[in-house]
């Protein structure tokens, strides 16, 4: 079944869920009319599924390959990108001085993870320039922002983020790259990073790189850490690609999926860059691409998701098997659980990335700490949510499919291989898990308080109408309040040995919350079987999951290495 962007599926959950009209009233977004939202949705999904979905499986069956020192991009893919750059898509929260829409990251949220459903590959080069794009708009300075954003707002340049070293991994401040200063404006950066997507093209005119490098007696650690913006072609005086910089793709990464996406290691041998905001400040302004991009990744692993959900449901419309008096195999009680779970996982997950997108918007409309606290909160569990979704659904569409799932010929396995990264690159679920109950616990749970006590609330309200649901939602949601106050006082090793399962168990809860606002709104219809479904079904799981919370790293680093090994 070709995929379709499911438009109606954003409209709603904008409308009736997340509360998108809060942002619609903001001043600073007053042209993001319903009108004007929904034909940015409608001509999205008509991209997506006449230029990029074509291009899914051709990405897969004829990679990226390097050729000469030069990426050969699948083919159809520089016709996909010039589409997507000429359509403004790059563009969609860009400030428009520099000839972006300026439109709500909540809009963008839907348009990506659409086209993440379409072609995974290809939408990952539009989502690291969107980065980068935010990364130079809050740190370059005015040159460096007049010479770059225009070209990578109209999509003519692309963008990609170089912190990964063999050395390091995850661990950033351990990089061994450098930079040194040329007398003129510019250094020279010399090192080597690994796991760069996109790091090259055959359909870019310039490749921008935002390099992690570190200033001769710098401190150790992240802190010592600067940012540079080094280009494939060095501008010339009219700002157009110039001589060639001294920077090249070692290989390509033999990779597990995303074949059609070129993950390069890079080699930097001082090369000419310019620093992006102050010495000593590369891990504040790579955060700024970061967190919306985890965001992005987190909408991947949905769109993603999607797309699996909808091969799983056409094949199980299609495929004869069993009784007679089954039309097909979505007849059996299994199979109907299956892709009820996976509907309603997609509708969960949807529903947490639109919300931290609603709450990111409302946090620069309004200046208010309690949304940019909201966000804040929201964040990892959309990236790790998101993307655990990502990897769950798509592996449920290959049992769905039976034997013919691991059959690579129906395409079906694609979404596992190619979804799988989500789960690590932009920090890995363990870390985003970490980063929740250290960092986003540090006010002593208060913006995990508001969460829940908006989901009581709203439960509250539903009692009336549907006592069965809001009753279980609000009752989760204190079960997570009590788990929650025992958290936060306890000392970070317990935390971290307890991420996981408190992320997932927030994830849970709040997956409860937007089903019953789905069932308020449609009680009768689809959405409140699927409340119901949810509800009954999956909401549960917060139970054991909480008791893993509460069992702390009791048991758990008392087992050794030695005791692991026999």
């Amino acid at each position: 079944m070709p995929y379709r962007a499911p438009v109606r599926e954003f409209s709603f959950l904008l409308d009736k869920v997340v509360g998108f009209s809060r942002v619609q009233s903001a001043d600073c977004f007053a042209d993001a009319t319903p009108d004007m939202v929904g034909a940015v949705l409608t001509e999205a999904a008509k991209l997506c599924d006449e230029v990029m979905a074509p291009l899914q499986r051709v990405g897969d069956l004829t990679p990226a390959v390097l050729e000469n020192g030069v990426v050969r991009t699948s083919p159809g893919f520089a016709d996909g990108y010039k589409a997507i750059a000429d359509g403004g898509w790059v563009a969609i929260t860009a400030d428009p001085d520099h000839g972006g829409m300026g439109l709500p990251l909540a809009v963008a949220t839907a348009v990506n993870d659409m086209m993440a459903g379409a072609c995974l590959a290809l939408q990952l080069n539009m989502l690291l320039t969107q980065g980068q794009i935010e990364a130079l708009e809050h740190h370059a300075d005015d040159a460096l922002k007049a010479l770059y954003l225009p070209k990578l707002i109209s999509g003519e340049w692309t963008g990609t983020m170089n912190l990964t070293e063999p050395q390091a991994g995850s661990d950033v401040g351990a990089l061994s790259s450098k930079a040194e200063d040329n007398g003129d404006g510019t250094y020279a950066v010399s090192g080597q990073k690994i796991y760069i997507s996109w790091g090259d093209s055959d359909f870019a005119a310039n490749v921008c790189h935002l390099v992690l490098a570190r200033l001769p007696g710098a401190p150790a650690g992240t802190k010592g850490i600067s940012l540079f913006m080094v280009p494939k072609f060095i501008p010339d005086a009219d700002g157009a690609p110039g001589v060639a910089n001294s920077l090249r793709v070692v290989s390509l990464e033999h990779k597990m999926g995303l074949h059609g996406s070129p993950t390069c290691v890079m080699s930097f041998e001082r090369a000419t860059g310019w620093m992006v905001g102050a010495p000593g400040g590369g891990m504040k302004a790579m955060f700024t691409m970061m967190n919306n991009a985890r965001l992005g990744v987190g909408g991947q692993g949905v769109g993603s998701a999607e797309a699996a959900y909808q091969q799983a449901l056409a094949y199980a419309n299609e495929r004869r098997q069993g009784p007679a008096d089954y039309d097909a195999i979505i007849g059996h009680a299994d199979v109907r659980r299956m892709l009820a779970t996976m509907k309603a996982e997609v509708f969960t997950a949807r529903a947490i990335e639109l919300d931290c997108a609603v709450s990111i918007d409302m946090a620069r409309a309004t200046g208010d700490a309690a949304w940019t606290a909201r966000a804040a909160f929201l964040t990892p569990i959309a990236k790790a949510f998101g993307t655990d979704i990502g990897c769950e659904v798509a592996q449920m569409g290959v049992q769905v499919h039976g034997g013919m799932g691991y059959i690579e010929e129906t395409g079906a396995a694609q979404f596992y291989r190619d979804v799988r990264v989500t789960a690590i690159y932009e920090g890995t679920n363990g870390i985003q898990a970490m980063d929740m109950v250290g960092r986003k616990l540090m006010d002593g749970g208060d913006a995990a308080f508001a969460l829940l006590d908006e989901i009581e609330a709203a439960a509250e309200a539903a009692k009336s109408a549907l006592p069965d649901l809001a009753g279980a939602v609000w009752e989760a949601a204190e079960s997570l309040r009590e788990t929650t106050e025992w958290l936060v006082a306890q000392d970070m090793t317990a935390r971290f040995a307890t991420a996981v399962p408190y992320l997932r168990s927030f994830a849970r809860v709040l997956g409860g919350h937007y089903h019953l606002r789905a069932a308020m709104a449609e009680p009768d219809g689809a959405r409140g079987k699927l409340a119901r479904f949810y509800i009954a079904r999956l909401l549960p799981e917060h139970v054991a999951l909480l008791a893993h919370v509460r069992a702390g790293d009791g048991g758990l680093m008392d087992i050794t290495p030695d005791d692991l090994a026999a």
